[in-house]
């Protein structure tokens, strides 16, 4: 089991790191402190102490007695009558000595004593100091640790100044906003997928168990067809969700691809379908070359456009164009809230419950469109149009040789 002080390493490293510095910059002071007494010292006693040293005895007044200050030349230690100055020279060297090392010895000792006692209140307060600089890391470990998939609602929210863990703390919410809205997005896309699977196969059920049990040919026929035009859906929903799965792995290779171009064959595949729907298709291509796939560039083009054509009214206009880079297609369809937009880029998001009618979609088309995208380090955005219907923009970014 970890020992309880190896969890507060970073503290026990900080308050080592704090305390260290301040015991330190106490003894330097010290050092400091000591050095500039010594240098002075001794100049400062010798000159008190011979200014306050007389030469010569001085009379007595009748009656007064010498103290212990007033001690004559006579009685000083080391004093030589014969000397003259030089002994009161040497009496007064005496004395600043034994001063001067009586002055160092008890400053040395008091200032060991302070130091020890700094050092102390450096350690508790370097102690404190870590305690109080390391909460907000505690606070998001303790966050981090007790997040799952059941609360990634709940957020750090540090109250604090602003600062480099305050901005630490601001990211990590800002990280996990991201990340729910990741697992809310692929929940939903794991509950719609089943949900769009688990149709067509209840649908072949029935139609093979009470369909085919009926011995009349019109309705196995009929039955048959049905079955063929569920199967048909499954295979596109499946294709559907193989592309977004392919383009959400990045890009395996890249080469020039003449955009307009493909954008005008694209556009030409859908025009009998667009006929039949009373729609017409125009196109307004300049010449644009981007890097990326070919095939999952075609797949970008062709959810657009079958998207505009399958999402339109009668006697509408599908508008397909290039220019600045960007592909942009535009369609009569019906309104569009513009708070719905962003969710159509989702799979399996419609603007309308699904009725499971002939040719409807999966519902996959826009979020493929984004995810392809994404791949070519394009951006898709979208905008309801003032009449009804819906704009979308893809842009590329320039090429690396341009």
């Amino acid at each position: 089991m970890r020992a309880p002080w190896l969890a507060r390493g970073e503290r026990v490293r900080l308050t080592a790191l704090y305390g260290g510095l301040l015991v330190l910059a106490g003894a330097m002071l010290i050092g400091l402190v000591y050095v500039l007494v010594r240098q002075g010292l001794y100049s400062s006693l010798s000159t008190a102490v011979t200014t306050a040293t007389p030469r010569s005895p001085a009379p007595l007044a009748p009656g007064a007695t010498l103290g212990p200050t007033m001690a004559p030349a006579s009685r000083l230690p080391g004093h030589d009558r014969t000397l003259g100055d030089g002994g009161l020279y040497r009496i007064t060297k005496n004395i600043t000595d034994a001063t001067e090392q009586a002055a160092l010895s008890r400053l040395l000792t008091v200032s060991l004593i302070a130091l020890l006692l700094f050092a102390v209140i450096s350690v508790a307060l370097a102690w404190w100091m870590a305690g109080r600089v390391l909460h907000p890391v505690s606070v998001i470990t303790r966050t981090a640790r007790r997040l799952s998939a059941a609360n990634l609602h709940e957020r750090i929210a540090l109250d604090a100044p602003p600062g480099e863990l305050k901005q630490l703390a601001d990211t990590f919410d800002g990280m996990l906003d991201r990340i729910e809205h990741l697992v809310s997005a692929q929940q939903r896309f794991a509950a719609n997928a089943a949900h769009e699977l688990r149709t067509p196969l209840a649908v072949q059920r029935a139609a093979a168990e009470i369909g085919l049990a009926d011995p009349d040919p019109d309705n196995v026929r009929r039955i048959r067809g049905k079955l063929i035009e569920v199967a048909e859906d499954s295979e596109q929903l499946i294709e559907g969700l193989l592309l977004l799965s392919v383009s959400d792995q990045g890009l395996q290779r890249r080469e020039p691809v003449a955009l307009g171009g493909l954008a005008e064959t694209v556009a030409a595949e859908y025009a009998d379908d667009a006929w039949q729907r009373g729609l017409t298709i125009a196109t307004d291509t300049r010449p644009l070359t981007v890097d990326g796939d070919p095939v999952l560039l075609a797949h970008l083009v062709r959810n657009l456009v079958a998207n505009a054509v399958r999402h339109n009214r009668p006697d509408g206009r599908v508008t397909l164009s290039i220019h600045d880079r960007t592909l942009e297609i535009t369609n009569t369809g019906p309104t569009v809230p513009a708070e719905s937009v962003p969710y159509l880029f989702e799979p399996f998001r419609r603007l309308e419950a699904r009725r499971h009618a002939p040719g409807e979609g999966a519902g996959l088309g826009l979020s493929i469109v984004a995810s392809l995208a994404r791949a070519h380090a394009a951006e898709a955005v979208a905008h309801p149009n003032p009449g009804g219907g819906l704009t979308v923009r893809v842009t590329f970014p320039a090429r690396l040789s341009e």
